[in-house]
């Protein structure tokens, strides 16, 4: 169907985690399977329904005794495939697929196999951009259903419902990135233009939609918090939006985050 199916969650070890997760309680998940590379994956899905898609991670930052690792993409349903794969290559600069198949797959958690034509855009890590280093490649899987007419996943619903509403992806020219993709058809349907701030954090967003209207959010990040508590921030405009951060700097915003 169509929008964001699922995120693409990296690990090191795929039958590692696929025992964790098969033994926690109130999701289902998948038996592993291979991927069009024979590599090895499963899916997950919890007690909202919402479906992860655990993939082999190639790229890291640094060894982590975590078992799954960060967002490496997403599998988006798309209605006319041609059409979205000139979007999707505009937004990412993308000029290869890794594949482009049609064949009968099976779908998802359901497992049932249905017609599909599918193709892989892989972006493969950068080292340009403050935070490039940390997030490593993007891999996105565009479907669309050849057996029936898809329907929107979230048609008739709302903004805070459960689900997937966007894909937010990280940008360090946002001026020349709006430019090439208004060039090209695919104009922002929403610009802060000036740094927003979010809590602590600020920084420039963006939307701009795919054909079929999922979103995608861009971000070009101006400040982030190292130590909230002590008023310490990384200032982002002051230096070249292009230069990586040190491994130094973004090991500090672990500081930061969430456990």
């Amino acid at each position: 169907d169509l929008g964001i199916y699922a995120p693409k969650l990296k690990t090191t070890k795929v039958i590692q985690a696929h025992e964790a997760f098969s033994k926690k309680g109130n999701i289902q998940v998948s038996s592993i399977q291979k991927d069009d590379r024979n590599e090895p994956h499963f899916w997950v899905q919890d007690s909202e329904h919402n479906v992860f898609n655990i993939i082999q991670g190639h790229h890291w930052f640094q060894p982590s005794s975590k078992i799954v690792g960060g967002v490496a993409g997403a599998v988006i349903g798309v209605s006319d495939m041609d059409q979205s794969l000139r979007f999707y290559k505009d937004l990412l600069n993308v000029e290869k697929e890794s594949y482009d198949k049609v064949s009968f797959f099976s779908g998802g958690m359901e497992g049932n196999e249905q017609h599909f034509r599918k193709v892989r855009l892989q972006k493969l890590p950068s080292c340009k951009g403050a935070f490039g280093k940390l997030l490593g490649g993007v891999d996105i899987e565009l479907v669309q259903c050849l057996d029936r007419k898809p329907f929107k996943i979230y048609e008739n619903r709302f903004w805070g419902d459960c689900g997937f509403i966007h894909l937010c992806m990280d940008v360090f020219n946002m001026p020349g990135l709006k430019l090439s993709m208004e060039q090209k058809g695919h104009a922002f349907t929403v610009d802060s233009m000036e740094s927003f701030g979010m809590e602590n954090a600020s920084g420039r967003f963006c939307y701009v939609e795919d054909p079929d209207g999922t979103l995608i959010e861009l971000v070009e990040t101006h400040q982030v918090p190292v130590i909230k508590k002590l008023g310490l921030y990384f200032n982002l405009k002051k230096r070249n939006l292009e230069k990586p951060l040190p491994h130094w700097m973004i090991r500090l915003l672990a500081l930061s985050k969430v456990k």
